[in-house]
């Protein structure tokens, strides 16, 4: 029985997790690409994609809640509790990532090994916020998505 519980303790951290990596992922790529566009330094497109990354998290942690008839302040609170610690951690270790990836800074869009370098940071954010969504699940703190 005890097994069964945090088996789905970890299958529920899992799927939260990939939930925030989700919306965390499209926010990053989406501020690369915009800042890029707009011909911005390197460390502004990190931080550009960063605030899409919290944007898109929220987002897609808020919508399904609304869509059960929760108002909008109710939801946002919601995921400000469940999710706010995941999306931090998953955002700075992907950023970390971004920042000491072997020529990220230089390469552009175009280059394959730019987005080899943004698939590792994505990778290591997933790494950093499992345990952070298994901790908040094993304190009951559910994930509503």
């Amino acid at each position: 029985m005890e097994n069964s519980k945090e088996h789905s303790q970890y299958t529920l951290a899992f799927q939260a997790t990939t939930h925030c990596l989700t919306g965390c992922g499209v926010g990053d790529i989406v501020g690369v690409i915009i800042g890029t566009l707009l011909g911005l330094p390197y460390i502004s497109r990190i931080i550009v994609g960063v605030l899409l990354g919290f944007i898109f998290g929220f987002l897609l942690g808020i919508l399904p809640l609304v869509r059960t008839r929760i108002s909008y302040m109710q939801a946002a609170r919601i995921v400000l509790t469940t999710e706010l610690l995941s999306i931090l951690v998953m955002e700075a270790a992907e950023a970390t990532t971004e920042l000491v990836f072997p020529g990220m800074r230089r390469l552009g869009l175009l280059h394959i090994r730019y987005w080899i370098g943004l698939f590792i940071a994505l990778i290591a954010g997933f790494i950093v916020a499992f345990p952070v969504n298994l901790l908040l699940v094993k304190r009951g703190i559910r994930h509503h998505h």
